[in-house]
């Protein structure tokens, strides 16, 4: 496990990269704290070296964009061209990897169409890969029933289950996605029964995975999954529940596909805390809804930092490194010129709207307001106006900036009475939409630099939350066999890096 000159696989190796990455940030707090939505209020170019921002100004859209890759242009400065180098080395690494070399008995064969149904690509490729893998997992730790935590559909559970044999318990805190998961699983083993039936074939057919309806809010309620009567298939629990009736105990291999916030962290303690829990497979997500213990809170079990040699360095992220986190820099490099150019124009519609909020709605502005999706929606709709009119597509950094100020307003307005609308405010009488669009528009070509930049910033901080969760793995001794690997393609799944550990 390894990035450049850096290395993860002891504690110590862990730690000394750690603390590499916690010297460089440290420097770039104003951008790893900073929410671009303030942009054009709080003039956050002002902060960054001027002698990028000039650079970059006038950079080609598709450089820009591959900076989050750790690309680099000969004639920037020296000092940029080292920023962005220094991060690609700080960075884990996301090239999937060769799991047949890495990993033993693992073979991913592709999933048939009864199993994929319903899946699009990205959730196929990642179902594929990661049955392959815990089915791998489960084989060496013996014989042991697999608990899919956050299953959503149960996409994985049923692979697992019909195609891998495994003993299935497909745990998730939605009513809805555990009677979708039953029904799905109902129609997959009414298939292999018919299919058994045509060859003649004598075998039993595959047991569809239990499922599970509760909160799992603590290492306490997935311990109590040790317990369960795997053999009830209609389980409707909460925590009081798996502490009644007749149980009998089993061996459990804990996975999650991309369990988000805590739920990652808590498979993680309770493998650790629960000996019945053999194994873990955990590839985490949406580190923005990850707890976290400052100098202001003393949350005992919060999400981050979860190791002990984090907590000793007393270092902090907050809500917008951890939005941060989640910037991937293989989604950047495939926007494409035309949609980076209106990933960027929607950045600056909502950078200008709060120059309105500020001016017009301060005690709206203080409890930080979200127009929901209404730039996505924005940006779905010039789209199927550009694919209506393909001849008037712009194509350049040039002709985005040539477009006249009238139609540029025009665009704006439209964005701030929807967002009025959303966050059900009355347009005000004195509110000149194009003076407000005209004062930040002067700054608009700095938008696409400053967020690029900042968002090269991602994939350090996303690896810095995967070595803390890998060196509390690690601070237990020698007694686990514990290892993080890019396991799907990055292009199709950015959050790609598995945390998988053993008992030995």
């Amino acid at each position: 496990m390894k990035s450049g000159k850096y290395s993860c696989n002891t504690r110590s190796e862990t730690l000394e990269w750690i603390t590499a990455i916690i010297d460089f940030l440290k420097p770039f707090s104003f951008l790893i704290n900073a929410h671009v939505v303030n942009f054009f209020k709080d003039k956050q170019w002002e902060a960054v070296d001027e002698d990028w921002m000039s650079c970059l100004r006038n950079e080609k859209l598709e450089n820009i964009l591959l900076i989050p890759s750790g690309t680099v242009q000969d004639h920037w400065p020296a000092s940029l061209k080292d920023f962005v180098h220094t991060l690609r080395s700080l960075s884990f690494p996301r090239e999937q990897a060769d799991l047949q070399t890495v990993l033993s008995d693992v073979n991913v064969a592709p999933l048939s169409t009864v199993l994929s149904q319903g899946m699009n690509l990205k959730k196929k490729h990642e179902v594929e890969v990661l049955s392959s893998v815990v089915s791998s997992v489960v084989n060496s730790v013996g014989e042991s029933t697999v608990v899919d935590v956050g299953s959503g559909q149960g996409y994985l559970a049923q692979v697992l289950s019909f195609q891998y044999k495994h003993s299935v318990v497909a745990i998730d805190s939605s009513s809805h996605h555990g009677n979708v998961t039953d029904a799905r699983a109902a129609r997959i083993r009414k298939h292999f029964a018919s299919q058994m039936r045509k060859s003649g074939s004598g075998n039993k057919c595959p047991d569809a995975p239990t499922t599970i309806t509760c909160r799992v809010l603590s290492t306490e309620m997935l311990k109590s999954l040790t317990n369960v009567p795997l053999e009830e298939n209609d389980l409707d629990l909460d925590a009081a529940a798996l502490n009644e009736g007749p149980k009998r105990s089993c061996s459990l291999v804990l996975a999650g596909l991309h369990a988000c916030g805590d739920l990652s962290v808590t498979m993680l303690r309770t493998f650790m805390e629960c000996e019945e829990v053999k194994a873990v497979v955990s590839i985490g997500c949406c580190y923005n809804l990850l707890s976290e213990k400052t100098s202001e809170s003393s949350c005992y079990k919060c999400g981050f930092p979860m190791s002990a040699g984090l907590k000793s360095l007393g270092f902090s992220l907050g809500k917008n490194a951890r939005d941060l986190a989640c910037q991937s820099a293989e989604r950047w490099s495939s926007l494409g010129e035309d949609a980076g150019l209106q990933n960027f124009e929607l950045h600056s519609f909502r950078a200008a709207f709060q120059m309105v909020l500020s001016k017009h709605y301060p005690e709206v502005l203080a409890t930080s307001p979200s127009i929901g999706r209404q730039g996505k929606a924005f940006r779905r709709q010039k789209q199927r106006k550009a694919l209506e009119t393909p001849s008037k597509l712009e194509t350049s950094r040039k002709d985005i900036d040539k477009k006249s100020t009238t139609h540029t307003s025009s665009s704006f307005e439209k964005f701030c009475l929807s967002a009025f609308s959303r966050l059900n405010l009355e347009h005000p009488q004195d509110l000149d939409l194009t003076a407000t669009w005209n004062e930040a528009n002067a700054f608009t070509e700095l938008i696409g630099p400053y967020w690029s930049i900042r968002a090269a910033l991602g994939p350090v901080l996303e690896t810095l939350i995967l070595l803390d969760r890998l060196m509390f793995l690690q601070e237990q001794g020698d007694s686990l066999e514990v290892s993080m690997l890019p396991i799907f393609d990055p292009t199709l799944s950015p959050r790609n890096v598995a945390i998988i550990a053993k008992r030995l």
